[in-house]
């Protein structure tokens, strides 16, 4: 027998009589009748898979907007391992088997169109699937001895992530932020680099960067400078933060700074900026200079966030 198309009830809504089976899943309910008894407003189903994605029946004993009708929906399960924006168009027609008769009520959009699955909605079906007049009355086969078979086709039309999007944030009225990193015992320095704590800027944590003795064209003549984000895997890939930072020798004797003034994109893959040259070791060790006073130094950073892009 063909399909047999019958009068809708609803605008928008197609049923069929149908000969051939759902392709994707059937679930049998024994018991119909219990599921309001034991006040289950919802059974949802196992989950099946159609189109490379995971699904779900989700039948409403009670109706969810017209208790007078049997409720039946499709819901898309699994969807937290989706990338961010992801989309998915599908066509679905739900089943109800006639156990008299061996065929199906079918269910589904007349339109063709297919409904938009995404993160804010995650289920589609019909609030009026069948009235329970018609369900229940055993002549029409859908309710035989409590036990009813629903099932499911499900077909993909089209299926969109969202690229990459970027945002970037300049700060109109930009702070700045000031840290001071008092080294004592400057002599007794024995590793290649040293760090001072952690300190705020921003809403982020920046650290000072030292090395004694130099680093890649610095090393041997040179004190190494650089300012370092602390956490730079709390930053999200292809995030940046465009930042103004002045990293400052101390003159403790005579209040004649040394000075590195500098903007940079800061990553979470290019968390560090500074100088390998920022002064010589001849001129910084000079007891004139103030620069190293009784064996103690001091460095300041300042810092002026201007901008910050994120990546979604």
């Amino acid at each position: 027998m063909a399909n047999v198309a019958l009068n809708n009830s609803q605008d928008g809504v197609l049923r069929f009589i149908s000969d051939l089976p759902p392709t994707h899943y059937t679930v049998k309910i024994k018991s119909f009748s219990l599921l309001t008894k034991n006040n289950i407003d919802k059974y949802y189903s196992g989950e099946f898979e159609a189109g490379g994605y995971k699904w779900k029946l989700v039948i409403s004993p009670n109706g969810k907007n017209a208790k007078e009708y049997l409720s039946v929906y499709l819901a898309m399960v699994e969807t937290p391992s989706l990338r961010p924006g992801w989309e998915v168009v599908a066509t679905f027609t739900l089943f109800l088997l006639d156990q008299n008769r061996d065929n199906y009520l079918t269910v589904g959009d007349s339109s063709g169109k297919g409904r938009r699955f995404h993160g804010m909605k995650l289920e589609w079906g019909f609030d009026q699937f069948i009235h329970n007049k018609a369900f229940s009355d055993a002549v029409n086969g859908y309710l035989v001895e409590d036990s009813c078979v629903f099932g499911a086709e499900v077909f993909i039309c089209k299926e969109t992530i969202k690229g990459k999007a970027e945002c970037l944030s300049m700060i109109k009225e930009a702070i700045t932020y000031k840290h001071t990193w008092k080294i004592e015992d400057f002599w007794k320095l024995d590793q290649l680099s040293h760090e001072s704590k952690a300190f705020n800027g921003g809403n982020y944590k920046w650290k000072i960067l030292m090395y004694p003795n130099g680093k890649g064209n610095g090393t041997g003549t040179h004190l190494s400078l650089f300012l370092a984000l602390a956490e730079p895997a709390s930053l999200s890939p292809g995030s940046k933060i465009y930042v103004e930072f002045t990293i400052r020798m101390l003159d403790l004797m005579y209040g004649g700074h040394i000075s590195g003034k500098a903007t940079r994109w800061f990553y979470a893959s290019n968390p560090e900026s500074g100088w390998t040259r920022y002064i010589s070791l001849d001129y910084f060790y000079l007891p004139k200079n103030g620069l190293l006073v009784k064996g103690s130094c001091s460095i300041e950073a300042e810092i002026t966030i201007h901008g910050v892009a994120d990546v979604a």
